[in-house]
């Protein structure tokens, strides 16, 4: 996961007796006086053994009124453990239904299935009650549900992904001709050339050209390919990996690539606890300690074999492992030295000659000129060839010119002198015609992996440089009121949005996980459709109005609602949606102001300094959703609202902690689903980020390459790439 400029590229289920905060009772929930649950449950609830076809999905639910004439509500589905899970919700009536992931839900019923112990022949009740005070009932107390606002460009959408695909199978390489660039415009260059560190994407998409991963992942498919490694097997429960590394790669300096490389990164950089590694969050294996109620974290063992094997032996079951060995690989002998030292942070910083920068990929850096430009070049030893035999990459060069904003990156493209560009929806009216004109195509690719979001700063603790809080008590208290949050959301007006800004090309955002991820995404988890008046109603309700009629709300204490939003400059995009979403703030008397600051500076203090109050940014995504357990776990640097945690501050990050870790090492698919659908239902009720548009992915390509088509995952290999202008 990657902080980007365009783009930030910076389960339904209850684990039975493992989640923390539980106590556990046997028999019915009346005879232990659990006032929490109904005093009787219905039959239906738990009418004999869980079967194969209900797992991962709901299998009752329903109203009932129990046996003290409480009325209730019960939802009957499965986890991934094999447990049916009742949870009970309380009504006022048998038509109110239910919402997931509603603060009001306060019972759970779990039923052992028979055959998973000897003393389990038959299925039992077990009530788990939350040791916690119950939570607060949403203010306003009811909200009426609001219909789902129509999609005036699903049929288009829903067009483009079996095209796409259809691209793919289509698809075969031509054999092509060395020579000649590619040149793209690029908002912003390199913030470090030491791609261990980075979390930028101007960083991570110039450097992801110079290193390279034991395994890679498909332009066409979006699947897991032989990358550094030739082959790979692996032992029957998938906790032991053995890699056969090619015998034919050299790093660029000319030292032959090997195992002790790859041992080298992972034992000596990104399991090194002195080193800020950003791939370090995809390798933390956390497993739960019954004994302490804890989760503990341990690395994989990564072992050399020989010269050209090496052996992972994972201490839990991991998922995502091979997407996850996508990750670079790094020279032993240039960067031992500075392991050694304690100055690893400081070599390849942005200042290096980048011609020290020594990958096996397919380019080098031969020169970077910040504000400027970065130029890339063949790597003439690249182990890579095509079927004939020819020396990849075909293209000499890579130039990424620097732009100071996204219209200079248009005027370049439009004046011939880039040959590539995302397209923004308000280029697409003005750019569709021309297209035979200036010589090139516009290609859809449907919605992106991405998000783009409002975040508030959670984080109660100091300025690490000034020892001063990094948002005020008053602030504190506003951000991390839920209500709050979820007012916020009413005031994002996302159909104006993609009018106004996107031009059509987007869709409203709701989930977590974007819906190119396939069915990992969750279509039905809570929306905040744009209510100004009920935004006002939440805030009303909690006590906090205008008192001196300025026009500007205040809370409890007297404190004018008052802060700052940041976003990015260069980006329009961000820059009117910060601006549209302050004024649907205004509207429900929040004093809002924004402020525009350079990316290097955004990025400084979501990672350093802390020292913000909200922010507009995005975050970039992946076919897995894994991918972002950087940014869910609370444990992880970029959980932005309240990073590196030691323990979760809330119940709900400790179950989506949970949800991830489970999700990671849970090998069977559809049970994935169910976690990552689950977690997803938590972020859209407790909001800690205010998600807006996702924008539709549309590229611009220059009609003089091969070797390109447009699907899901990209629209070329650039080792593969080759001008037919020559």
């Amino acid at each position: 996961m990657r902080i980007g400029v365009l783009v930030v590229s910076i389960g339904f289920a209850l684990m039975a007796g493992v989640l923390t905060g539980m106590a556990v009772f046997d028999g019915p929930a009346a005879a232990q006086g659990v006032p929490q649950c109904p005093s009787s449950w219905p039959a239906q609830t738990y009418d004999g053994p869980l079967l194969e076809e209900h797992y991962g999905r709901i299998a009752h639910e329903g109203s009932f009124t129990d046996s003290e004439g409480t009325d209730w509500f019960v939802v009957r589905s499965s986890d991934s453990n094999g447990y049916t899970t009742g949870r009970a919700y309380r009504t006022q009536g048998s038509g109110d239904g239910y919402i997931a992931g509603s603060p009001d839900e306060i019972c759970f019923m779990v039923l052992r299935r028979p055959g998973d112990s000897a003393d389990a022949a038959e299925p039992r009740q077990i009530i788990f009650r939350e040791e916690r005070e119950e939570p607060a009932p949403q203010c306003p107390p009811q909200q009426t549900p609001v219909a789902r606002a129509p999609d005036e460009n699903a049929a288009d959408r829903a067009d483009v992904v079996p095209q796409l695909r259809r691209n793919a199978e289509e698809f075969e390489y031509a054999i092509g001709q060395r020579g000649g660039s590619l040149t793209i415009a690029t908002l912003g260059g390199p913030l470090t050339l030491n791609l261990a560190l980075a979390v930028d994407g101007p960083s991570v998409d110039v450097l992801g050209n110079l290193f390279e991963g034991l395994t890679d992942v498909s332009w066409l498919t979006g699947e897991v390919e032989p990358g550094l490694a030739a082959r790979w097997e692996h032992s029957d429960d998938g906790m032991i990996w053995t890699f056969h590394l090619r015998q034919d790669v050299r790093w660029h300096d000319g030292e032959r690539f090997n195992a002790d490389d790859v041992v080298f990164t992972f034992n000596r950089i990104i399991y090194n606890e002195d080193i800020a590694a950003s791939a370090r969050a995809a390798f933390n294996f956390r497993i739960f300690d019954a004994e302490t109620g804890q989760w503990r974290e341990e690395p994989m063992t990564v072992t050399a074999l020989d010269d050209h094997t090496v052996r992972f032996e994972l201490p839990v079951s991991f998922a995502p492992f091979l997407r996850s060995m996508t990750t670079p690989i790094y020279p032993e002998h240039i960067l031992a030295p500075h392991v050694d030292a304690g100055a690893f942070a400081d070599v390849w910083d942005v200042d290096t000659d980048p011609r020290e920068v020594i990958g096996t990929g397919p380019f080098t850096i031969s020169s970077y000129v910040p504000d400027d430009r970065v130029v890339l070049t063949r790597n003439p030893d690249y182990w890579l060839t095509d079927s004939d035999g020819n020396a990849l990459p075909y293209l000499d060069e890579v130039v990424r010119i620097i732009v100071p904003d996204l219209a200079a990156g248009l005027a370049a493209f439009r004046a011939g002198n880039s040959d590539v560009r995302g397209v923004l929806g308000a280029e697409y009216g003005t750019l569709e015609p021309l297209q035979q004109a200036e010589n090139f195509t516009l290609h859809q690719q449907g919605p992106g992996l991405g998000t783009n979001f409002l975040a508030f700063n959670m984080n109660p603790g100091q300025n690490p440089g000034t020892g001063e809080p990094l948002v005020s008590e008053e602030q504190l208290g506003w951000f991390t009121n839920v209500d709050f949050r979820r007012a916020v959301a009413h005031v994002v007006d996302r159909d104006s949005m993609i009018d106004e800004i996107y031009h059509g090309h987007g869709s409203p955002q709701w989930s977590s996980v974007s819906p190119a991820a396939g069915d990992f995404h969750n279509p039905n988890v809570r929306r905040y459709t744009y209510d100004v008046a009920h935004a006002n109603a939440i805030l009303d309700c909690l006590g906090w109005v205008d008192t001196d009629g300025d026009g500007i709300r205040e809370d409890g204490a007297g404190n004018a609602i008052t802060f700052t939003m940041a976003t990015n400059q260069g980006n329009p995009v961000r820059e009117a949606v910060v601006a549209e979403i302050r004024e649907g703030l205004q509207a429900a008397g929040i004093d809002a102001k924004y402020e525009i600051i350079p990316f290097g500076q955004l990025v400084h203090q979501l990672q350093a300094s802390y020292d913000w109050e909200s922010i507009l940014i995005g975050f970039g995504g992946g076919i897995d959703p894994h991918e972002g357990i950087v940014l869910w776990h609370s444990s992880e640097a970029l959980h932005l609202w309240h990073p590196n945690q030691t323990q979760p501050a809330t119940d709900w990050e400790a179950e989506i902690d949970e949800l991830y870790i489970r999700a990671s090492q849970e090998l069977d698919r559809d049970k994935r689903v169910e976690y990552y659908r689950r977690a997803q239902e938590i972020v859209a009720s407790n909001v800690p980020v205010v998600y807006t548009v996702l924008g539709d992915r549309i590229i611009a390509v220059r009609n003089v390459f091969g070797n390109t088509t447009t699907t899901l995952y990209g629209w070329t290999d650039i080792r593969y790439l080759y001008r037919t202008d020559q």
